[in-house]
């Protein structure tokens, strides 16, 4: 398989899938999405929680989530593959005077784009969660807005509709290498073969870094593993159980199927591809859960799952060129990625098209900001 493209991108999750759709949707011609593995979305995709919110700290990341969360609500209407949103709200339950000052402050900003977040006491919170344990809640916000979508059901939606404006997409297609001549991208090279091309788009998620290694160009993007699982049926849950979010303990829950799915984030977890796991850390999870729900007791473990985050230093997605011709990059989304997949798709359209991204201004967003000291920290982080 020796071919041609106009354009190649990298990663067939959400990234890849968006992308390929707005770049075919605006007319483009003669794209290949390339996938390493046998089934499209089975990466980082495949594995995130599929929760989706307004809630964040920067202005950047809550334009972003204004601008995709509605393509979600229109997603089955525009794109003709239903993907449940589910509109059950996100509640960040704070426990330490630092996170209620500086949640305050998100809140006024996320006031002042319009996301009407709603600021609780710790004792509405307790009253909203009565089969939970929170006497230490001093306050918290909750997003009416905030929800949760099939992350499989985005991915195969752009999936079919990219192939019906003509996207050629190759599953078991793992890039090896690329061909650079002169300072510009030339090809790619697959294990089914060589692709001329003259641009490529890398959305390979938590294994961008490597790809971008293979091309020369550096780019600060560590995988960490993030686990959780879910339960056998809690038939106490409510049908209006919110995504709940002890921040503190970066330990989160909300309904899945008749059970409840739960995860917490390991301070301690090392850089790595692992998608294992790690027994040992379930314990720690489970007590920690288990403290905040005690009827957790009670339930068995119907699934375990084990994925990889993207992140930067910064907690802030890179978007756009690198200093490789004809080399672009859409990654490092921190694992707020599959919520912002849809206009990222859109952005990199108009980046690789117009040259500049016009829906949302995310220029601040790009590889130089790294070497030249202009991060922007994302503090809603779980």
């Amino acid at each position: 398989m020796n071919q041609t493209a106009n354009i190649v991108i990298i990663g067939g999750g959400v990234m890849g899938v968006s992308t390929a759709y707005h770049l075919a949707a605006r007319g483009v011609k003669d794209i290949i999405l390339v996938e390493k593995e046998e089934f499209f979305g089975t990466g980082a995709t495949g594995r995130c929680a599929g929760g989706v919110r307004y809630q964040f700290a920067t202005e950047v990341n809550i334009r972003l989530s204004l601008a995709s969360l509605p393509m979600l609500e229109r997603f089955e209407e525009e794109i003709g593959y239903p993907i449940d949103y589910r509109k059950c709200g996100y509640l960040f339950v704070l426990t330490n005077e630092t996170d209620v000052a500086a949640f305050q402050r998100n809140v006024a900003l996320q006031h002042s784009l319009g996301v009407e977040t709603e600021w609780l006491e710790g004792d509405e919170i307790r009253r909203r969660l009565p089969l939970m344990r929170f006497d230490d809640a001093l306050a918290g916000t909750f997003g009416p807005d905030d929800g949760l979508v099939d992350p499989n059901g985005v991915v195969m939606g752009y999936l079919k509709a990219a192939q019906r404006l003509g996207v050629r997409a190759l599953s078991e297609t793992e890039v090896t290498g690329f061909t650079v001549k002169g300072g510009r991208i030339q090809s790619v090279h697959t294990t089914q073969g060589e692709i001329a091309a003259p641009v490529v788009v890398n959305a390979a998620g938590p294994w961008a870094g490597v790809i971008s290694e293979m091309a020369g160009v550096e780019v600060p993007i560590t995988p960490l593993r993030r686990q959780w699982l879910t339960t056998t049926p809690l038939p106490e849950i409510p049908a209006d159980f919110p995504f709940v979010i002890d921040f503190a303990q970066a330990l989160y829950f909300h309904r899945e199927g008749n059970g409840l799915l739960t995860g917490m984030s390991n301070p301690h977890e090392q850089p790595g591809f692992s998608q294992n796991v790690d027994p040992d850390w379930e314990l720690t999870h489970m007590e920690a859960a288990i403290e905040r729900m005690p009827l957790l007791e009670r339930a068995g473990a119907a699934s375990r799952v084990a994925g990889l985050y993207e992140v930067t230093p910064d907690a802030h997605p890179i978007f756009g060129a690198t200093p490789l011709e004809g080399f672009y990059l859409v990654a490092g989304f921190s694992g707020h990625g599959f919520m912002h997949g849809p206009i990222a798709g859109q952005l990199m359209a108009e980046i690789i098209l117009d040259g500049a991204a016009q829906t949302v201004d995310v220029s601040m967003l790009d590889l130089a900001r790294f070497t030249e000291g202009r991060l922007i920290r994302e503090y809603n982080v779980v």
